[in-house]
């Protein structure tokens, strides 16, 4: 019935229960655009008895009143799935960040073991078809252009420079250089001396056979000229 212009607190709460299980009542029933979350319909009578009804606001006004809710709710919804949305675009970013950074590792390590691979046959071809100490031919004594000669034979050409740098500070290409206080011998100042014998017979004589005992030992040791003059650089020694 009609009470004035306010309809009777029953027709009210009924008609409050159905707007608090139909809109998610924020405003239109718990209270005006106060952003609480909504209820079930077994809450939503007991709600409505305790707090501020619909029909407790002007006539005039109700229609705002609803409004705003909807749009309040509206925009809680939107922002939470705006962030949603943001938090899963970051995390699919980074994701998407690691697995390139991976792929560039794995890239970048598999050219790099391509190049030393393809460096080392090519050292290996080189070095086989460099001459052999028995091929050069006996002499009775070698000027230092000879001898440096004989090993851009022996030695890869990309190794040279090292090898060379070594000699220069072990002999100074005197491939009968002695020290008289150890007793090292020859280009690489081996100690003992008998060291070269593994290269041939003709160590003391023969600079092409030392050279070939000072290429295997760089290699062995060290794993080419380069290796062993950088050791020798912060050793002084090899």
């Amino acid at each position: 019935m009609l009470e004035g212009n306010r309809v009777s607190r029953i027709s009210v709460r009924g008609f409050a229960v159905a707007s608090a299980t139909a809109v998610t009542a924020v405003g239109s029933v718990v209270g005006v655009a106060s952003g609480s979350v909504a209820q079930n319909n077994d809450d939503a009578e007991a709600t409505a008895a305790g707090t501020t009804l619909l029909a407790d606001i002007p006539m005039g006004e109700q229609a705002q009143v609803q409004t705003a809710s909807l749009t309040h709710q509206a925009d809680v919804q939107a922002i939470a799935a705006d962030a949603s949305a943001k938090k899963d675009a970051e995390e699919a970013a980074r994701k998407a960040a690691a697995q390139t950074a991976v792929a560039k590792q794995e890239k970048a390590k598999k050219a790099a073991q391509a190049a030393k691979q393809r460096e080392a046959a090519k050292e290996a071809a080189s070095r086989d078809a460099k001459r052999e100490s028995t091929s050069f031919a006996v002499q009775s004594s070698y000027s230092t252009g000879q001898i440096q000669a004989m090993a851009r034979q022996m030695v890869p050409s990309g190794q040279f420079q090292c090898f060379s740098n070594i000699v220069n500070h072990e002999s100074s290409w005197n491939y009968q250089a002695v020290n008289p206080s150890s007793g090292a011998y020859g280009l690489f100042q081996a100690l003992p001396a008998g060291k070269y014998a593994s290269a041939g017979a003709d160590w003391r004589t023969n600079p092409a056979t030392q050279i070939k005992w000072g290429l295997s030992y760089m290699d062995n040791r060290y794993g080419s000229p380069c290796e062993a003059w950088t050791f020798w650089q912060a050793n002084h020694w090899y």
